[in-house]
């Protein structure tokens, strides 16, 4: 069989329908995505937490890591990890999504990571916020951007570099964006950034760079791969771009009753049948209403207990079961009137796919 070179090709790899591609199971079996029943968890178990890292994740010694704060800096420094962990610290409870969550489900789809709905997860992160590290190093007054570039190099569409995002000026210097060493009051694990990785809530999970070991200040936009290549809306191919930021408002539910093993189809007995999911929506935008639906009929469900500025919601309601074939939904609205669409919006790489979940079941 005749393969292209993914080494020397720059070309975006084609969109496509029906089965998954081999490389797309690959991707499927190094990331994993939450288990939908465990959304009941307020806190998401590390080991339960999506993962989706693009390269291979990086031996880091212990002991041993420094961060290099340079560019337009007045004192440029590099800080080891016990130096960072003497700085002011906080914990905040944070939902991170992934850009490409519910790729699977558009038509065509691009082919990369095969999303359908796993790719999400809530938890606790400690660190300190990064303006402490930018503040003794200095930021001078033409900088722009910020750069974060993590130890994990590779290639994409035949470019090779380390991953690396950059945050705008005054978005960094927010006491809420992190430097963070810990996930539910553990040390990071390997795949999740271990020693140190940034967290910038609100915003999809590209920009929470992992292993993070150079951070630079910029006169200028940063134009690294991952900034300026890829992570941009575009409704069509060769379209105009947008830059991928901050989550769309989303909302899952449990799929009640009990599972096939191979189709994951739903059996449910017929009755009052608790239903239970979670909402959230980026830049700090709290989630006022969820609808759940059954066939297209929709109902207000129960909002739970907010949990922090960033953090999803959980909501709840009685669903009257009756025998037959059904279709379960919900919808969510946030603070700024954005309510999450019937249809899907399609998008040439996948991203920001917050249109309403579908679960089909059986009532019995």
């Amino acid at each position: 069989m005749t393969t292209s070179n993914p080494f020397r090709s720059a070309e975006r790899r084609p969109h496509t329908d029906g089965l998954f591609h081999a490389n797309e199971v690959g991707l499927a079996n190094r990331n994993s995505g939450i288990l939908l029943e465990t959304l009941r968890h307020d806190v998401t178990p590390a080991g339960l937490h999506y993962l989706l890292n693009h390269f291979d994740v990086p031996f880091a010694p212990a002991g041993s890591w420094q961060v290099e704060i340079g560019g337009r800096v007045r004192a440029p420094l590099s800080l080891s990890l016990d130096e960072i962990k003497r700085l002011p610290a906080r914990t905040l409870p944070v939902t991170l999504e992934c850009a490409g969550n519910g790729r699977a489900t558009m038509t065509p789809r691009y082919q990369s990571m095969p999303w359908a709905h796993e790719a999400v997860g809530n938890a606790e992160w400690t660190g300190t916020p990064l303006r402490h590290v930018l503040d003794r190093a200095g930021l001078l007054d033409d900088v722009v951007e910020v750069s974060f570039i993590g130890a994990d190099r590779g290639f994409d569409r035949g470019h090779e570099h380390a991953f690396g995002r950059s945050l705008r000026r005054d978005a960094a210097l927010s006491d809420d964006v992190l430097l963070v060493w810990a996930m539910n009051g553990q040390p990071l694990l390997p795949q999740h950034g271990f020693p140190l990785r940034l967290i910038v809530p609100g915003w999809y999970g590209m920009a929470s760079v992992k292993w993070l070991n150079r951070i630079e200040a910029l006169d200028q936009p940063y134009d690294g791969f991952q900034q300026v290549n890829t992570y941009n809306y575009r409704a069509v191919p060769d379209g105009p771009t947008t830059p991928v930021t901050h989550i769309r408002v989303k909302s899952l539910l449990v799929p009640p009753g009990l599972p096939d093993f191979y189709s994951r189809q739903r059996m449910v007995e017929a009755g009052r049948t608790p239903i239970f999911g979670r909402a959230w929506s980026g830049a700090g935008a709290p989630i006022t209403r969820v609808e759940f639906g059954v066939d297209g009929t929709w109902q207000d469900a129960q909002l739970g207990p907010e949990q922090g500025e960033f953090a999803w919601r959980g909501w709840s309601c009685t669903w009257n079961a009756e025998p037959g074939e059904h279709t379960l939904s919900c919808r969510a609205t946030d603070a700024n009137g954005e309510t999450q669409p019937l249809e899907q919006r399609w998008d040439v790489g996948g991203f920001g796919n917050n249109a309403v979940q579908r679960v089909p079941v059986t009532v019995r």
